[in-house]
C-alpha cells in the first residue's frame, strides 16, 4: 500500500489538512487540478445522481490518497 501512497504523492496527489470537510480527496483533487475545492466537491454531488459508483470511488482515493507531508517508509533489504 506504501508504493500506492507513494505513486499518488509523486504525481502531487495529496489530502490537505486545512481545507477540507471529510477526508480532503475533493480538496487534494483540486489542488492537484489547481481549481478551487467547491467545484470538485459540485461535480462529486453531480456524479452522485448519475449511475455509477462516485462512493466507491471517493472511498478509494480516501486510503490509497496520502495525508499532507506523508513520507514513504524506508524499506530495509
Amino acid at each position: 500500500m506504501d508504493g500506492v501512497r507513494e505513486a499518488f504523492a509523486r504525481a502531487g496527489l495529496s489530502r490537505p489538512y486545512t481545507g477540507r470537510w471529510l477526508a480532503g480527496v475533493c480538496a487534494g483533487v483540486a489542488a492537484r487540478l489547481g481549481i478551487d475545492a467547491w467545484i470538485v466537491r459540485i461535480a462529486l454531488l453531480v456524479l452522485l445522481v448519475l449511475p455509477g459508483s462516485p462512493f466507491l470511488i471517493y472511498a478509494i482515493l480516501w486510503i490509497c490518497m496520502p495525508p499532507q507531508g506523508w513520507v514513504a517508509p524506508v524499506r530495509t533489504p
